[in-house]
């Protein structure tokens, strides 16, 4: 059965929507009751190259191809058979597999003496001998890397931490080792892998062939640049098969890209022109993005007959391959593929929101009647806050941890307030600066663009007293708790969290919640 561009389309775009046009999910994780939806959480975020290496599995799928996985390690031969004369130059580009020699290891008198002062008791014949035969076994691989410190700490009848001393110190041999390269190398191109497989496969299966394959290729450049990676992921297929053309990679690369969003399609011939592909058959897929204008997505070609020959295989060959990475980059709106692919050796950006949700309290009280507790300081110093002093309010009577308190808010000095000026302050993040600020005109432009955190200093100040207060009344006891004037967050009872605090200080970013609280909470034992 032959495909057109609208069958692939079709499938594609049925299987896409279906797989992922999703709103978003809620996740309860394994162990936490489902009817308490305040431990839900919201689903992770996805690493965006393994994001987009799914949907092109997804689309892969649909569209009928099988999922396969073809060789990563290519002998250096197998290049200039697919390559020919260009493989000089592709061979410049590969990175060769290398390894340590094992080492002829000799054992005389000095070196057993040194051995038995390492050990600390004498090497008999016996010993000797297994040592011998035991690196012997190692020289030949009869003995695996791994396995050589135990297999001596056997023989030595020892720990293997002394055996470690040994083969530093007595063998200079194995410090003095040096890789040596092998003749194969790591795939540069999935096209390597597909000569293999299909040489083995083309006529042990019905025909035609529809195979895909997303996997890293690894390529020696001089440099990593915004737009280039020593190792990427291809998106990478094949159609073998007497009627295939040229065509059905036409067809695939449209189909492919139209669930990605991508609306018009040039196909413009690839002036590279490798060897392994025919004459004017090796074609760019240009194709249209919303937001990116033209971009360069894939390329396509038949694979040469001369290159298929070689792997006895005799039936033409489609190849398509796409660059994840650079999908990726279009994908996310990216300016840099080292940044899209390894963010974490990179600054990261912080939202207002993200550093909101980094500012809590240092100090909160674990009991139901110890939230009650804080819940009810904060009415009582809200409701009479302004009241001239000296004065006292009672907040809240009752029994606490097996202890009966009276607590109450008070000021004791004259000519003040009950509560201090920024007593009633709310901790703000605007533009990536922790502020504590209070609700007048002065502040209205960080009230109205910042996000909130939700905390004021009256709800972080309660909540330190009625901590306090909770751990005092385990033992039996009353305490007072004060605030005063509040120069950094523990003052106030607010931590941040340490990534956060970094963030801010990287960025020259501050922490202002300085202010006069002066708020007292007094808890007494009652008889």
């Amino acid at each position: 059965m032959r495909f057109n561009a609208e069958d692939y389309r079709k499938l594609a775009k049925k299987d896409f929507e279906q797989a992922w046009h999703r709103g978003p999910e809620i996740l309860t994780p394994p162990g936490v009751s489902e009817t308490y939806p305040r431990r839900c959480y919201p689903r992770a975020t996805p690493h965006p190259i393994a994001e987009t290496v799914q949907r092109l599995r997804e689309v892969y799928l649909s569209m009928g191809f099988d999922e396969a996985s073809v060789p990563v390690m290519i002998e250096e031969q197998d290049v200039y058979r697919q390559f020919g004369p260009e493989a000089s130059a592709v061979l410049d580009r590969v990175f060769y597999l290398g390894g340590l020699p094992r080492p002829n290891v000799g054992i005389g008198k000095k070196q057993l003496a040194r051995i038995s002062e390492i050990i600390g008791s004498e090497v008999p014949e016996e010993t000797e001998e297994g040592l011998r035969k035991t690196l012997h076994a190692y020289k030949k691989s009869e003995i695996d890397g791994d396995d050589l410190t135990h297999a001596l700490a056997v023989v030595l009848n020892t720990d293997d931490a002394l055996v470690l001393r040994v083969m530093d110190e007595v063998f200079p041999e194995f410090r003095a080792l040096a890789p040596e390269s092998s003749r194969t190398t790591l795939r540069s191109h999935m096209t390597s892998g597909w000569f293999i497989s299909l040489g083995a496969m083309w006529d042990k299966m019905p025909l035609p062939i529809r195979q895909f394959s997303i996997d890293r290729c690894f390529r020696r450049e001089q440099e990593e640049s915004p737009t280039r990676l020593m190792t990427y992921h291809s998106a990478s297929c094949i159609i073998a098969g007497e009627d295939v053309t040229i065509e059905d990679g036409m067809a695939v690369s449209e189909a492919l890209l139209s669930a990605f969003g991508f609306t018009d399609f040039e196909f413009r011939p690839d002036e590279k022109r490798s060897k392994y592909y025919i004459p004017d058959t090796q074609t760019e897929v240009y194709a249209r993005h919303p937001v990116h204008d033209w971009v360069e997505v894939a390329t396509f070609g038949m694979y040469s007959p001369s290159a298929l020959a070689e792997y006895g295989i005799e039936v033409p060959v489609m190849n398509l391959g796409l660059g994840v990475e650079r999908l990726a980059m279009i994908e996310y709106q990216a300016d840099d593929v080292r940044k899209l692919t390894h963010p974490q050796f990179f600054p990261r950006e912080s939202t207002d929101r993200e550093l909101a949700q980094a500012v809590g309290l240092r100090e909160e009280p674990e009991s139901v009647a110890g939230k009650l507790l804080a819940r009810a300081i904060i009415e009582a110093a809200t409701r009479h806050g302004a009241v001239e002093s000296p004065c006292v309010f009672d907040a809240w009577e009752g029994e606490l941890c097996s202890t009966r308190l009276k607590v109450t808010v008070e000021e004791a000095e004259d000519n003040s307030k009950l509560c201090g000026p920024a007593c009633f302050n709310d901790i703000f993040v605007h533009n990536g600066k922790i502020m504590g600020v209070p609700d007048t005109e002065k502040f209205a432009k960080v009230r109205k663009n910042g996000v909130p955190v939700g905390i004021s200093y009256i709800s972080a100040v309660a909540n330190l007293a009625a901590a306090r207060i909770e751990e005092a009344a385990r033992v039996g006891e009353g305490t007072v708790v004060q605030v005063k004037m509040v120069k950094i967050p523990s003052e106030v009872n607010l931590k941040v969290e340490s990534w956060a605090m970094r963030y801010i200080t990287d960025n020259n970013k501050k922490i202002d919640v300085r202010g006069p609280v002066f708020m007292t909470v007094r808890a007494e034992v009652q008889s």
